[in-house]
């Protein structure tokens, strides 16, 4: 549980020669009652990243922000984000990382925030909208109930920046593919090899690309340099064009078999 169970599944694909694959998907869509069957259809993810719906998801592209609306709209609040993380990984026994914004936690308060994840089952905590300097004191307090820290690292961050990033050895370092928001991207720019080359080049902290991933070339091409991708929008649509629940759950079967493929 916790921190341990990321190390361990990262230290299991390192040793399978293979990169690690954490879909994203917002708790509670398309409705509370039915979202962790979608995780559970994800069969070929290693774990997941379990993002808690909030009104203004500022890293968010406009698909993610209609799947946060939706989860929103049916229903879903931080309780029953919790409920959903709780029978993920009820149902899957596979790390859970929890993604939200700093404002949900500081509603809640870091400590009672984090005790609360993290007995509800997550392993992990990322918070997208804040930068090192406010990541570092909520660190400990995540810390201090179990829980992995991830932080970032993007194409724009610098040589000292990185080097302190990487010190504070993070459960993983989230590299950020590409600039701008998160969403499916028609060209592939190559700044996320560079990235991830430059962070490897420092450390062996576990590296995990996301934000504009979504093709199994563009997997293929991390090989070797990342332990592990997160994929969001692409899997988010799929739900969100779905007609139904048992479509959505089919096509996130396909879909994440594909891209483990490829791992």
């Amino acid at each position: 549980m916790g921190a341990e169970a990321l190390s361990e599944l990262f230290d299991r694909t390192r040793t399978e020669g293979r990169l690690a694959f954490l879909p994203y998907l917002t708790a509670g869509l398309p409705n509370p009652q039915v979202s962790a069957d979608l995780f559970a259809a994800m069969e070929a993810a290693d774990g997941f990243e379990v993002g808690i719906p909030y009104s203004d998801p500022l890293m968010d592209g406009p698909v993610i922000q209609e799947a946060g609306r939706r989860a929103l709209e049916a229903g879903t609040d931080f309780e029953t984000g919790l409920r959903v993380v709780s029978e993920v990984k009820e149902r899957t026994g596979k790390p859970v990382v929890v993604m939200t914004y700093v404002n949900v936690v500081q509603s809640r308060g870091v400590e009672q925030f984090a005790a609360e994840i993290s007995s509800a089952g997550a392993d992990g905590l990322i918070m997208a909208d804040i930068p090192l300097e406010e990541a570092l004191p909520l660190k400990a307090a995540v810390e201090s109930a179990g829980l992995g820290m991830v932080l970032f690292a993007a194409p724009t961050t610098d040589d000292e920046r990185l080097d302190r990033i990487t010190s504070e050895n993070p459960a993983f370092i989230y590299g950020v593919n590409d600039l701008g928001v998160t969403g499916e991207r028609d060209e592939e720019s190559g700044r996320g090899v560079t990235l991830a080359e430059r962070i490897r080049s420092r450390t062996q902290v576990p590296l995990v690309m996301g934000v504009g991933i979504s093709r199994p070339e563009q997997v293929a091409a991390l090989k070797g340099i990342a332990d592990g991708v997160i994929v969001g929008s692409a899997v988010v649509r799929r739900v969100l064009e779905a007609p139904d629940v048992d479509a959505a759950a089919s096509a996130l079967t396909t879909y994440t078999t594909e891209i483990a493929t490829a791992l």
